[in-house]
């Protein structure tokens, strides 16, 4: 046979977990397969390209709407699939990762959606990765529950939220599964065909007739060819499972600061799939602070808590969004506050619930047709805000804003932010990156930190502002310069104030910190040498899709 005409076969390259073989099947496998024969190339040239990209803008170039794509910004007469069945009404969703407790509390919350995540706010262990898709398997099958260690018994109810499943970004790779490519390489696949293939060849049917469907949260997308890529995806796998063109949704999470420049092409792009866009606050934020970090003093950013939804940059990014999707039919979805409340605080309760309703609020009155809470107590309180502007209507599609004018110069300004830095700043941030780089390394993927819900989108700004403080020479307010002695004489401080334990991660996470902080070289995403480095356990392979 022809290397150029060898089919993909998946290896596996991990142990055998409990009912891991319900998962991981030969068929499923074999679908797996499939779309890294298809699409794993692309896949890597649109990594090629985010390289391309980063240089560019390293090099000075500015970003712009694109000239070439105008005509499909100037259509006014295109519009996307919209919502499918269960996705009408999003006034709140409820996000965490998919371990078998919060699959149960998030399918019981009483939201509307669960984004179940596989990305950010999951640890990508092997045994979370393949434990979420069974978990996720039995959710969708009515056969879901959870015992805790102290006894206590949980139960899911008769109404469920529509579940809306996040993979794993395209930059990522899962190294327990290997696929051979057409010239007999092997090469980790793709977290996302893994995580995507796996979901929809177990779950699209029952979901169909469970009176649902398929239903995708697409992250980290940076431009409109990424997006051309998901549809491509989406289009074989529907055939290949003889399911109709077009009943796959998918929600795609504007958090890429490319990305906000390309909003209509996206959505033209998945229009046959396309249910709306989400402004994903955190790693917008972290993208802002990654792109613009060598651009000198004036792209410098304050301490994260000055970095709110109402700074001019953010109100342009969100109110763009909100425009754009409703001109389509497409919804509009707010993002995640991070406060969450303290049941054994009533005074952090009080205060989170106060800044919750404050951002729902805002969200609600700008036009979005729903927003994310990350803890169950907190969607009574999103879910007043929606109900004072929606009333019984599923959404507000018919809020056109047209006043809304949004320049390429607005989306990056970053004037009205006054580089106020402070040594509780810094502090702050190297204690959040390496408590939760600690939480993620022991399989932990969202964390309670200081009253405030932290994911790796959260980390990835705390250790990027250090990075950028850094290398920018930045004096805190106290009169402190910030360089990479006085970041690690706080490392070591925050160290030794800790409350360790022998089966703690600290010692990694400090290394970690180090590696994506500290160093002159500065890691896209912190997710990947931290996996590569500690998350990583193979053992010698087994090949369950054949050639």
């Amino acid at each position: 046979m022809s290397p150029h005409t060898r089919s993909t076969a998946i290896t596996v390259h991990a142990e055998h977990g409990d009912r891991f073989d319900e998962i991981l099947t030969p068929e499923a496998l074999a679908f797996v397969a499939r779309l890294h024969d298809q699409f794993a190339g692309r896949r890597q040239e649109r990594l090629n390209d985010r390289m391309l990209q980063r240089k560019a803008i390293e090099n000075g170039r500015n970003l712009r709407f694109l000239p070439e794509t105008s005509a499909i910004r100037e259509n006014i007469e295109w519009r996307v699939a919209g919502a499918g069945p269960g996705l009408e009404d999003r006034r709140v969703e409820i996000t965490g990762p998919t371990d078998r407790k919060m699959t149960v509390n998030a399918l019981n919350s009483g939201a509307k959606a669960w984004l179940a995540d596989l990305e950010d706010a999951t640890s990508p262990t092997w045994e979370n990765v393949i434990g979420g898709q069974i978990n996720l398997f039995d959710a969708i099958r009515g056969q879901v529950d959870f015992t805790s260690d102290e006894g206590k018994e949980y139960r899911v109810g008769a109404q469920t939220p529509t579940i809306i499943l996040r993979p794993r970004g395209w930059h990522l790779v899962e190294k327990h599964l290997g696929y051979r490519d057409r010239a007999g390489h092997t090469r980790p696949a793709s977290a996302s065909l893994v995580d995507f293939g796996l979901y929809f060849f177990h779950n699209a049917k029952a979901l169909i007739a469970n009176g649902r469907g398929p239903y995708f949260y697409l992250p980290k997308l940076e431009n409109h060819l990424e997006a051309r890529l998901w549809d491509d995806i989406f289009t074989f796998s529907e055939n290949a499972l003889g399911i109709a063109r077009g009943t796959i949704r998918a929600t795609v999470l504007i958090e890429t600061i490319t990305a906000a420049f390309e909003m209509d092409e996206i959505l033209y792009e998945l229009r046959d799939h396309c249910a709306g866009l989400n402004a994903g606050r955190w790693d917008y934020i972290f993208s802002m602070i990654k792109t613009f970090r060598d651009r000198g003093r004036s792209y410098v950013f304050p301490d994260r808590d000055r970095i709110t939804m109402t700074v001019p940059f953010m109100r342009a990014y969100t109110e763009l969004l909100v425009q754009t999707c409703h001109k389509r039919g497409a919804h509009a979805i707010g993002g995640m506050s991070a406060f969450i409340p303290n049941r054994r605080d009533p005074e952090v309760t009080e205060r989170a619930l106060a800044k919750v309703a404050d951002d729902k609020r805002r969200e609600a009155g700008d036009g979005f047709d729903g927003t994310w809470v990350a803890h169950p107590d907190l969607i009574a309180t999103a879910r007043a805000e929606f109900d004072a502007v929606l009333g019984e209507a599923p959404n507000q599609l018919e809020r056109q804003r047209p006043e809304v004018h949004v320049t390429a110069a607005e989306l990056v300004d970053l004037s009205s932010l006054e580089p106020r830095v402070t040594d509780a700043g810094v502090r702050s941030n190297v204690s959040v990156a390496l408590r939760y780089i600690e939480s993620w390394l022991r399989g932990i993927g969202a964390a309670a930190i200081d009253n405030l819900m932290e994911d790796a989108a959260t980390a990835e700004i705390s250790r990027s502002q250090l990075w950028q403080w850094i290398h920018q020479g930045i004096v805190t307010e106290e009169g402190t310069r910030i360089t990479r002695a006085s970041v690690e004489n706080v490392l070591h401080d925050v160290m030794r104030g800790l409350d360790r334990s022998l089966a703690d991660r600290f010692d990694d996470a400090e290394n970690i910190v180090r590696l994506v902080a500290l160093e002159d070289d500065f890691p896209t995403f912190l997710t990947i040498p931290a996996y590569a480095h500690y998350l990583v356990d193979t053992v010698p392979a087994r090949e369950l899709a054949a050639a």
